[in-house]
């Protein structure tokens, strides 16, 4: 840390001093599955009272209007949580974006809701890494900002959205908005237990293809129907076939179909794409048009086709390049060894790159198994990643941006 300047150092030894694991433990007991309206809503206010600490105008944002398809082939609103947003010093001359999310993968249900100390000293539970650790990061990073000579050089906006995990549908147009005219942005998803962040993402397209034949006697007239489960395993097979190195496709479920003898007249097809770049997202928007419109003529039946290509691939372009190198500068001040690899995982991350804003989506802390109830968060990490996040901002803030 020989390069740090004083201000710099009294920084740093400030966000030593945030309770962030605390917080961390306090918000992991908390369950915020995506579909725990109670939860999310509780998750919400807690955040709502932490995140005052900070100046500026906070606001728990009502979702944008998303809907599913059932699995009787209608449309039905899908209800998800408020988002929490903070807006700081919108003049000043330098403007950021610092996003997360409250939600988790773990419904009020699941079995994975408590937390324990392992013996290797990491903390397990629900969230911890994934990503209220994050939250708790990102916190302690922006109040000693604002503790800091250099904070009125520079604006941010906060957006913590309730979906993130199910594809953010109803907080992407208040992340979009939000993403206006910044000169760079942090997401606080967790890095990999040895410090790498993650570099150029690919892109995710979920998609719900409904199929609607004519239901038929199967043993007395089964010539007379339209097998839609037929027609829907056929689609599942050609779009298959669009698999490269490039585009990875999943038919992940088939819904429909009843009675042994009788010819099923509905059925839903769920797949998913992941596109390498863009020109995979135009390959397989094609793939799926052209197989839609063979099937639906070869078996008789008519097809819609719902959902889409909701997060774009984030490329590592010059300016996500350049906030690369300012994060990596700032650890290696820190001494950390700061790397990155591409990886074909999405969030935010993705739509904010979208828009046109250089991002580093992995600032949150170190751990791993997310997603698993073997989740873990490396503890030391949480100051640690604190104060990288206050010296990239710091020198964002004092360069005059990137």
């Amino acid at each position: 840390m020989v390069t740090l300047a004083p201000s710099e150092r009294a920084a740093i030894e400030r966000v030593e001093g945030a309770p962030m694991l605390a917080q961390t433990q306090a918000w992991a007991a908390i369950n915020s599955g995506t579909r725990n309206l109670a939860g999310l809503a509780a998750m919400a206010a807690n955040l709502a009272d932490a995140f005052a600490i900070l100046p500026g105008d906070l606001t728990l944002a009502e979702p944008a209007r998303a809907e599913t398809l059932l699995a009787d082939g209608t449309l039905a609103a899908l209800d998800h949580g408020r988002h929490l947003h903070l807006t700081v010093r919108p003049q000043a001359p330098v403007q950021i974006l610092l996003t997360g999310h409250m939600d988790t993968v773990f419904p009020a249900d699941h079995p994975f809701q408590t937390m324990r100390w392992q013996d290797d000293g990491c903390l397990n539970g629900p969230g911890v890494a994934d990503m209220k650790g994050g939250l708790a990061v990102m916190l302690a990073a922006l109040s000693t900002v604002e503790a800091s000579l250099l904070a009125d050089r520079i604006g941010y906006e906060v957006v913590i959205g309730s979906d993130e995990e199910t594809g953010s549908f109803s907080s992407a147009a208040l992340i979009a908005r939000a993403a206006r005219r910044k000169a760079a942005a942090l997401t606080y998803e967790p890095a990999l237990p040895d410090g790498t962040l993650a570099g150029a993402r690919g892109g995710t397209g979920n998609f719900s293809i409904l199929i609607r034949g004519r239901s038929a006697h199967a043993g007395r007239n089964p010539d007379d129907g339209r097998n839609a489960v037929l027609a829907a395993a056929d689609i599942a097979l050609r779009l298959a076939e669009a698999r490269s190195p490039r585009l990875s496709v999943n038919p992940a479920r088939i819904e429909g179909g009843g009675p042994n003898n009788v010819v099923p007249d509905l059925a839903i097809l769920r797949v998913n794409f992941r596109p390498a770049d863009a020109s995979e997202i135009a390959r397989a928007q094609a793939w799926i048009d052209a197989t839609v419109a063979h099937v639906a003529a070869a078996h008789d039946v008519s097809i819609s086709v719902h959902g889409g290509f909701n997060r774009p691939p984030k490329p590592i372009d010059p300016g996500a390049a350049k906030l690369f190198g300012v994060v990596k500068q700032a650890g290696a001040d820190l001494g950390l060894d700061i790397a990155w690899r591409d990886t074909g995982g999405v969030c935010d991350g993705n739509n904010i790159a979208a828009c046109g804003v250089p991002v580093v989506d992995t600032m949150g802390v170190r751990g791993g198994a997310i997603h698993s109830a073997d989740e873990f968060l490396i503890p030391e990490s949480l100051a640690e990643r604190a104060a990288l996040s206050a010296l990239t901002i710091l020198r964002i803030a004092e360069k005059g941006g990137l």
